[in-house]
């Protein structure tokens, strides 16, 4: 499950996550697409581990960017949103926060928020 995407930011939307690693990137990813909805997870998380097929499904089937950040490799990242329990997800909209949701989410919700801003 470690794929290297990296090389796809910055490209539109991709039909899989971005695995950020730090802010430098996940700057330049939301610099760079519309709409990103940011997964901030940590493997050992029951919940986290849930919601990956929903956030892998939203990244194919939206024209949402979706990133995902381990919470344990980026702890600085982490705490400068204010991330305190995982899942949290950010989204950004043309490079601004506009939503954040802590808590597994099922697909239809997170769609719908995702949609607001897409459409």
């Amino acid at each position: 499950m470690a794929t290297d995407t990296a090389t796809d930011a910055g490209t539109g939307s991709t039909n899989e996550p971005l695995h950020v690693d730090g802010e430098a990137h996940l700057d330049e990813v939301v610099a760079e697409n519309g709409v990103v909805l940011v997964d901030f997870y940590a493997d050992w998380c029951g919940p986290c581990q849930m919601l990956e097929p929903v956030v892998e499904t939203l990244a194919a089937e939206t024209d949402a960017t979706v990133a995902k950040v381990d919470v344990d490799a980026n702890q600085q990242l982490a705490q400068s949103y204010g991330v305190r329990g995982v899942p949290t997800l950010v989204l950004f909209a043309d490079g601004e926060q506009v939503e954040e949701v802590v808590g597994l989410q099922g697909e239809e919700q997170l769609r719908s928020l995702v949609g607001r801003y897409t459409e």
